[in-house]
């Protein structure tokens, strides 16, 4: 009796949690307005599981891994644009430009667009990405810009979608010891890039696409985000049945469930879903392969130090599931540990027609760093403490 009483409580919390999840995250994603102001006047804290950030996570130290190639490109990219561009593409690096990101398409950028870039230019914009991120996370990004091409062809609308509609703004300066940083920010494709010394913090990641493939027009043929799919399905279905119990948070997916999207710097999201230390070796191997394929965006060098950042907290990762489980269904599900959240969701459709129901056609994901090391955020505060940083305002260069 009480066996039973419980998995009621289990299951009735469950519910709590999957409806409080869609409601959260459907009211978020109404417009960009009063959620946005809302969330730039706040002090940067981070991502918190319980209300409260755990402190002593990341230090600063060395890695190893030169970021001198990082460092070329972006002087390359800078000493290519004008002068106009070059100054309204440059912020301090603690500037409130790194969290006025969005992966919507219709908040105006800073920064110097893809749009109004050169050949030449956007060759070194490019060189800027390859320098920092591995093959596969380059052509990632290249291809979501081609697919924002394709929405723009099936929704017959050249000025709020485009391959090009894609802006790059520096932060600080470009250095092998000082701390500066780069963002890409647009259409389902953003990405903080932060520096410090030889180490390298790239959260918020944001990637999606709708649609997913492009069956027509310039870009027929590319795909996005099915691996991130599939591996995440593996793991989900390589649970038995009691595992697959704690995971689920619910069975049914009518909406779309991603949290930790643009400007949720400090999102309250505590952990749910069943525990790594419960998985199996196997299990746990395919875990890390989800998280692998998103931090496996960065450089090879660079993603080897975040995962083993990652393993190091392996007991205290969590993974839930929203959805069901078979090959077609559409899901939700959630990595979250003291030191990394991934989010993959499959969405409703919103271009170039709208529909009530999530589809495959229209996916989010999002990579965070918890407990304020977004952005570099946690590092950064260590050098200025080391430095005697005096706090005093800073202003555009």
């Amino acid at each position: 009796m009480l066996k039973h009483r419980n998995t009621h409580i289990a299951l009735a919390a469950a519910a709590i949690v999957v409806a409080g999840l869609t409601a959260y995250s459907q009211q978020r994603q109404r417009g960009p307005g009063g959620d946005r102001d809302a969330s730039l006047a706040e002090p940067f804290r981070g991502v918190a599981a319980g209300g409260e950030i755990e402190k002593g996570l990341f230090k600063i130290e060395s890695t190893g891994v030169s970021t001198k190639p990082v460092v070329e490109a972006a002087d390359a990219f800078l000493a290519g644009l004008s002068n106009e561009q070059r100054e309204k593409t440059l912020f301090p690096v603690d500037d409130l430009e790194w969290r006025k990101w969005d992966n919507r398409h219709r908040p105006a950028r800073q920064g110097v667009g893809f749009d109004e870039m050169d050949e030449a230019q956007r060759e070194l914009a490019f060189g800027l990405l390859q320098a920092s991120l591995s093959a596969k996370g380059l052509k990632l990004s290249k291809d979501i810009m081609k697919l924002n091409g394709t929405l723009a062809e099936l929704a017959d609308d050249f000025d709020e979608y485009g391959e090009w509609l894609y802006w790059i703004t520096i932060m600080g300066e470009p250095s092998e010891t000082k701390p500066w940083g780069w963002q890409l920010d647009g259409h389902h494709l953003v990405i903080n890039y932060f520096v410090l010394g030889d180490q390298v913090v790239m959260s918020p990641v944001f990637v999606g696409s709708e649609p997913i493939r492009a069956t027509s027009g310039r870009f027929e043929g590319t795909v996005v985000l099915q691996v991130e799919q599939d591996k995440g399905l593996a793991l989900i279905q390589s649970l038995d049945d009691d595992q697959q119990a704690e995971a689920i948070l619910s069975h049914t997916k009518d909406g779309n469930n991603a949290l930790a999207q643009a400007y949720q710097d400090n999102l309250n999201l505590d952990y749910a879903g069943i525990p790594a230390s419960k998985l199996t070796e196997k299990q746990q191997a395919l875990l890390l392969d989800v998280v692998g394929e998103f931090v496996g965006n960065m450089r090879e060098g660079h993603a080897r130090v975040k995962m083993d950042e990652v393993e190091e907290h392996l007991d205290r990762t969590y993974f839930a599931w929203v959805g069901g489980t078979e090959k077609d269904h559409v899901f939700y599900y959630r990595v979250h540990s003291p030191v990394v959240l991934i989010e993959f969701d499959h969405q409703r459709r919103v271009a170039p027609f709208r529909s009530s129901e999530p589809s495959r056609d229209h996916i989010h994901a999002v990579l965070r760093t918890p407990n304020g090391n977004d952005y570099g955020k946690d590092l950064l505060r260590q050098h200025y403490e080391q430095h005697h940083h005096d706090g005093s305002p800073h202003h555009k260069h």
